[in-house]
């Protein structure tokens, strides 16, 4: 059993806490993630769990996690708590990797998220996107980056079953779907229609900006889609996920409709 927090093993997985060493690396924490990473198909290079933790797992899940993972190590409670970015883990850390598709499978639904600089807000996001049908996100270069820990957690898992892919130059981008014949919608508080009077039952990828500036200039001068979120006079704007998951919705509504 590992007790030093100077493990060199310890001291590896601790560097992912860091974006510039999470480059093609997920840490999942939490029973939850690990679970969810499995049932999607990813394979462990690493867990790390307390005896606690072990003993608790029934032998069947314990098998599957076993033969999916290249490295199982036991470890105390304390340097379980160094491996994590959470002030309550509940026992269990592993390491895996990944590598985002060069395209998106984008048949229908796609959203685009443009300068969205909150991990939190991201992975809410992404569970809401799940949840509404959303085939793949673009992101844009200078987004909090998907790796993030608390992406992950705050996606409660969803984050295996939806691609993503950044983009260099998101507006050109943009611009060749919808001369795709997709439809690209942004949102302004000063468009001439509200966002339940389009027709989310085509093509349609929706674009939302940074938290507190919102888009850029630039592409509100574009020949997209602008709707509105109506709101009371004395609210300033929508967060950015609870935004989306209107939009989404309705975008769901419609479809779920028709």
């Amino acid at each position: 059993m590992i007790t030093s927090r100077q493990n060199p093993l310890v001291r590896h997985i601790r560097k992912l806490h860091q974006r510039k060493y999470r480059q093609g690396h997920l840490l999942l924490e939490g029973t939850h993630l690990v679970q969810e990473a499995l049932a999607a198909g990813y394979s462990l290079d690493v867990v790390c769990c307390t005896p606690a933790w072990y003993d608790k797992q029934p032998s069947p899940w314990l098998q599957q996690l076993e033969q999916h993972s290249n490295r199982l190590e036991l470890v105390s409670e304390e340097v379980l708590a160094a491996l994590c970015t959470t002030r309550t883990p509940d026992g269990v850390v592993a390491v895996t990797t990944y590598r985002p598709p060069n395209l998106l499978p984008l048949q229908s639904l796609g959203l685009c998220l443009v300068t969205l600089q909150d991990p939190g807000n991201l992975g809410t996001i992404v569970r809401t996107a799940a949840a509404t049908g959303v085939e793949g996100i673009l992101l844009t270069p200078d987004c909090v980056e998907m790796s993030h820990p608390k992406v992950l957690r705050a996606s409660a898992g969803q984050w295996f079953r939806l691609p993503f892919q950044t983009v260099a130059d998101p507006l050109g981008t943009l611009a060749t779907y919808q001369a795709q014949g997709w439809q690209v919608v942004v949102t302004s508080p000063t468009a001439a229609q509200v966002y339940w009077q389009v027709n989310f039952c085509q093509p349609t990828l929706i674009v939302m900006g940074n938290e507190g500036q919102g888009l850029p200039a630039d592409y509100g001068a574009l020949t997209f889609t602008s709707v509105a979120i109506p709101q009371a006079a004395t609210v300033d704007s929508l967060n950015v996920a609870i935004a989306t998951a209107v939009l989404l919705y309705e975008v769901y509504r419609q479809r779920w409709q028709g």
